[in-house]
């Protein structure tokens, strides 16, 4: 898959040093140019479904499990890959000088309408919802929530980079 993009999360960031690994999927569902994005309640943010590969899980398989846990939605066939973007950050592991995050875009279309959300912990203590939104808007507000003087989301930063490369390409036209 293509990269699009290395981000640096923290600063002085030791990406030779002894690395955590996770890998991630991550959906691009558009509807009427419209794309189904997670909203936070609690701090106003985007981002794409989508989230860790669970031991033996293909990226499909993931991507399905995520869409289903995080929207309550099931995931029709991926149409395509989008790109990868890699992440590092300090570790929070004792045992560990770096944390590595590679996350793969790709185009998904869902069936139907949203049912039961099946969310982690953390995810229902910032409100996770499933919602349809324009690009511009959802681009637009996580770029307000990045200047907020509030620390944002650690994702925030690689979701406005996807949300203006996709507006770039504008694959939904």
């Amino acid at each position: 898959m293509k990269l699009l993009s290395t981000i640096y999360r923290d600063k002085n960031v030791n990406s030779e040093g002894k690395t955590f690994l996770r890998e991630a999927v991550r959906g691009i569902i558009l509807r009427e140019k419209k794309l189904l994005m997670i909203y936070s309640t609690v701090n106003g943010d985007y981002k794409f479904p989508g989230g860790g590969i669970d031991l033996g899980e293909s990226h499909h398989e993931a991507l399905r499990r995520e869409i289903s846990e995080e929207c309550g939605a099931e995931m029709r066939l991926v149409t395509g890959k989008f790109g990868q973007i890699i992440e590092y950050a300090h570790a929070i592991e004792d045992s560990f000088d770096t944390y590595k995050q590679n996350s793969y875009y790709y185009f998904c279309e869902i069936n139907g309408d949203f049912g039961a959300l099946n969310l982690e912990d953390y995810e229902e203590e910032l409100g996770f919802l499933p919602k349809w939104v324009s690009v511009e808007t959802a681009l637009r507000r996580n770029k307000e929530v990045l200047a907020n003087p509030n620390p944002a989301p650690r994702w925030t930063k690689r979701e406005v980079f996807i949300l203006e490369h996709i507006l770039s390409r504008k694959p939904f036209t």
